[in-house]
């Protein structure tokens, strides 16, 4: 794939910019962060309004610690095409890094309406509420998220967590057990169920 991409690079400008886009991806992929950050520097000099190369650019921005910047190139991303759904959704994961829980927010809520089967956005959705302490909310999103991915132990022994944490012990006993049945191997998982019937 690398190979063949290498050779669009000396095509016309939007040629040269989807190949350097793809292969930044690729490198990004691999954990080549310096050649991933080349070949976004070349997409998004090649053609500033192309909103895969500015997230690209923007993902190298990010991958190097600096969440403020990147949350730059994804919104510019945005701007050139407000449907652009790895911008919005890398932006809000910025959002969250810098603690700007309330844009956070609203990044994953647009993201739910363009995509509301998305496990993903479901799962930032409850974590955001989480941050924001607002059990209810999480749980509610949770709830969502286990009708998509209803096999999910991770997700299950987060709602018997949050459950617990209600006092509503029947009901964390029973995604506690859930868990276990699809992930026998979780320590904590197996620890609560213990406390459980020792009580």
């Amino acid at each position: 794939a690398l190979e063949t991409l290498k050779m669009f690079e000396k095509k016309d400008s939007r040629v040269k910019s989807a190949a350097a886009t793809n292969l930044s991806f690729l490198y990004y992929l691999g954990n080549e962060l310096e050649q991933a950050t080349n070949y976004a520097d070349l997409a998004v000099n090649s053609d500033r309004y192309n909103p895969a190369a500015l997230t690209n650019k923007g993902n190298t921005v990010f991958a190097n610690g600096d969440s403020e910047k990147a949350a730059e190139f994804y919104k510019e991303a945005l701007r050139n095409d407000s449907l652009c759904t790895e911008a919005l959704y890398n932006l809000g994961l910025a959002y969250k890094k810098l603690n700007r829980i309330d844009e956070a927010l609203d990044c994953f809520l647009k993201l739910h309406a363009i995509l509301p089967n998305s496990a993903q956005v479901l799962y930032q959705l409850a974590s955001i509420y989480q941050i924001m302490e607002d059990p209810n909310q999480a749980i509610e999103w949770l709830l969502q998220l286990i009708s998509v991915v209803p096999t999910d132990p991770h997700v299950l022994s987060k709602l018997g967590n949050l459950y617990d944490t209600e006092g509503d012990k029947s009901q964390a006993f029973h995604y506690y057990c859930e868990s276990y049945r699809y992930f026998p191997s979780n320590i904590e998982v197996i620890e609560w169920l213990g406390a459980y019937y020792i009580d």
